[in-house]
């Protein structure tokens, strides 16, 4: 009898086996290789459909960019055909976006939807109207001077490259300069007769009658409008369609309003920097360079090369030199701090971007293809943009809850195999 309790206690007493070195196990614990392993393959798999994911992302937003050039091929194409009234349908959704507005207090007033869209088209035709048929006689009256002193300046400076004082032997640039000389004189004698067929083209009436038409019910019947459009889709791509329209407006919206404001600022600081160095032409010049700034880059660079012209060969070289550093410190304002303030997000395009949006536009439609390319190339960057964040999330949000229900299943793996 007391061997047996000596031996209980000893048995009693016998410490539990405890885990040893990395790799083994004692007689207590579990073994943890099917874990590991299933650990393993979960991580490789969900890297694999990551990666499957950004390979279909990248594919997708391909064909959608290709197929998008193809919409706009197919649909400057059916422009250029139909320019009579395609040209009013666009040009319209421009003074929309800052008549929309008004039209949507009166309304909210109580207004009737076509008492209100005439009012505020009325509205529209007063200012906006007064405002452009004050600046265009200011040009055109001084359209003949403004060739003229422009053609001086080119021909001073072509004259300073001929004499070549630097001993460098320029003479492409000399070339080029004539070349340009001429094609200032073909501009302004075009200017003068495409203004006077202008005035009596049944085109431009029918053009403008039709856009002040399709303004009226753009005011009155927008949002209708649109939906009727959209519904034409399939079901299942309306809501992403109506998203992307919501987008494309506010971004034209941003984009015309904002360029507006940038171009009238730049017009007022060169055009009071003109009429304090005595430059002729000030105010003609100004409203160029208003008109220019619709333009991004490129009209601004155009507009203030004519301011700078015109001041070297109406009043030497030294106020030329000013008025090109005074374009530049005006230009340098915009870039850096009018249009980040102004625009945010609404023209988001690298200068390459722009230039080359800007030359397509102009080589597809002339004057306006060039005018039109910014806006569109914006719409286009915005909507992508947009609709591939809100992939990626929707991505991410599936990728976390497979990762959440993973690690669930492990932990459901690790509990049963502890009890």
């Amino acid at each position: 009898m007391p061997e047996q309790r000596t031996d209980a206690a000893a048995s009693d007493a016998t410490p539990e086996p405890t885990e040893t070195a990395e790799g083994e196990t004692g007689p207590d614990t579990v073994p943890t290789t099917g874990s590991e392993d299933t650990e393993t393959s979960g991580t490789d798999a969900s890297q694999t459909r990551d990666v499957r994911a950004r390979v279909w992302n990248a594919g997708r937003t391909g064909w959608a960019l290709l197929g998008i050039a193809g919409v706009l091929v197919l649909a400057g194409i059916v422009a250029a055909e139909l320019a009579l009234i395609v040209v009013p349908v666009i040009l319209a959704l421009f003074p929309a976006t800052l008549l929309v507005p008004v039209a949507g207090k009166l309304k909210d007033l109580g207004v009737p939807d076509a008492l209100a869209a005439f009012a505020s088209l009325l509205l529209g035709f007063v200012v906006i109207g007064g405002i452009i048929g004050a600046m265009i006689p200011l040009v055109i009256a001084d359209v003949p001077e403004l060739v003229e002193s422009t053609g001086e300046g080119i021909e001073q400076i072509e004259q300073f490259l001929e004499d070549d004082p630097l001993g460098l032997g320029l003479e492409g640039p000399a070339d080029l300069l004539e070349s340009a000389r001429e094609q200032v004189g073909e501009i302004g004698e075009f200017a003068g007769q495409a203004a006077a067929a202008a005035v009596v083209a049944f085109e431009t009436f029918a053009g403008l009658l039709l856009l002040f038409v399709v303004l009226f019910f753009y005011l009155k019947d927008g949002r209708r409008l649109a939906d009727g459009v959209i519904d034409v889709a399939p079901k299942d791509s309306r809501p992403r369609l109506h998203q992307a329209a919501d987008r494309a407006w506010e971004t034209l919206g941003a984009f015309f309003r904002g360029q507006l404001l940038v171009a009238f600022v730049d017009a007022i600081f060169i055009g009071i920097g003109l009429l304090i160095l005595g430059v002729p032409l000030a105010v003609p010049l100004a409203v160029l360079i208003f008109f220019g700034g619709l333009f991004p880059i490129v009209g601004a660079v155009i507009t203030g090369a004519l301011a700078v012209l015109v001041a070297l060969a109406d009043t030497g070289l030294t106020t030329a030199l000013i008025v090109a550093g005074l374009v530049l410190l005006v230009q340098q304002l915009e870039s850096n701090v009018l249009e980040p303030l102004i625009l945010g997000k609404a023209i988001d395009l690298h200068p390459i971007v722009v230039l080359t949006a800007i030359t397509t536009g102009a080589v597809t439609l002339g004057i306006l293809g060039a005018f039109l390319a910014v806006p569109v190339a914006a719409i286009i960057g915005r909507v992508v943009g947009d609709q591939r964040a809100e992939d990626e999330d929707e991505d991410g949000d599936a990728q976390g809850v497979e990762g959440a229900a993973s690690s669930d299943r492990r932990s459901s793996g690790s509990h049963a195999m502890g009890g």
